[in-house]
């Protein structure tokens, strides 16, 4: 990408793009009927079977790692495979409006994993967004649970999901200050691939027999959501903080919600919509707030 890295405009734009492209993975997990281990295994398989021609090009670094690198990318690329694993979980049993919000909790688990990594400060309105954020996830829960336990379930697994891809950021963070996003973005899809195909592999999940459809929305997962979505976040790292990089999921639920409304014909309850906004704004008087650039 060759993107002048002093335009903040071109940034926001590109923001735009990442978020509506991630606002479908929701979508099309919802209609594939695979276990989801075997969504997520193929979904990043594929991408990297469409980023398969380009590395040659970077083939420069593609190896050119030491050994803690390596080490970061295993970690960076299991929690990037966890998170997909847990949150493509938390469909299955809650609606795609508590799943996708509760994720927007990831920019405030990233901020506290700073704080206990490198002494990141947070000032007082950053504090005042976690805990408005917070308290909207607990009553999001509260609500959910109100409706039955195996929707409560999948807002657990959904934070849970929030808190892995936390760590991959904070990983990624790291690791993108001299790695390009290619290289990074190669091996950690590859990495998380094959650590969900081991995890296929022991549960004894089936890795063929999946109709035209389902090979559909495999490749759409890989094109849409993780080629225009997560590769260009990995990107973005590069030049911006992990907290604001994680900012883009903020924009998700809101597209998510009303493309659910519109192809699922999921209805918002009003827990969900004063829970959700509640969270929204949290995390946004977090970000305002917060440091947006390095």
């Amino acid at each position: 990408m060759n993107i002048n890295t002093k335009s903040m405009p071109a940034y926001e734009l590109l923001y735009i793009v990442g978020i509506i492209a991630i606002s479908f993975s929701s979508i099309f997990v919802r209609w594939s009927s695979a276990d989801v281990a075997v969504i997520a295994m193929y979904r990043l398989f594929l991408t990297n079977l469409l980023m398969l021609p380009l590395v040659w090009r970077h083939r420069a670094e593609m190896f050119r790692f030491t050994g803690r690198q390596w080490r970061l990318l295993t970690a960076s690329g299991i929690m990037l495979g966890l998170h997909f694993l847990l949150w493509m979980a938390s469909l299955r049993l809650t609606t795609v409006a508590s799943s996708t919000v509760i994720l927007t909790l990831e920019p405030v688990l990233v901020m506290l994993g700073s704080y206990w990594l490198f002494r990141t400060k947070a000032n007082r309105m950053m504090l005042w967004g976690m805990g408005i954020a917070m308290i909207g996830s607990i009553v999001i829960g509260s609500g959910d649970f109100s409706l039955s336990r195996e929707a409560l379930l999948g807002d657990i697994l959904s934070f849970l999901g929030a808190a892995a891809v936390a760590v991959h950021m904070l990983i990624g963070k790291q690791l993108r200050s001299d790695m390009s996003a290619f290289a990074y973005s190669f091996w950690v899809f590859l990495i998380a691939a094959v650590a969900l195909a081991a995890y296929n592999g022991l549960r004894g999940t089936p890795f063929t027999g999946y109709g035209a459809k389902e090979w559909g929305l495999f490749l759409l997962l890989a094109i849409v959501p993780t080629l225009f979505g997560h590769y260009l976040f990995n990107w973005l790292l590069k030049h911006m903080s992990a907290a604001a990089v994680s900012m883009s999921v903020l924009g998700e639920p809101v597209i998510s919600s009303l493309l659910a409304w519109a192809l699922l014909k999921e209805v918002l309850t009003a827990y969900q919509l004063g829970a959700g906004a509640l969270i929204l704004f949290g995390v946004w008087l977090f970000i305002r707030h917060g440091k947006a650039y390095d």
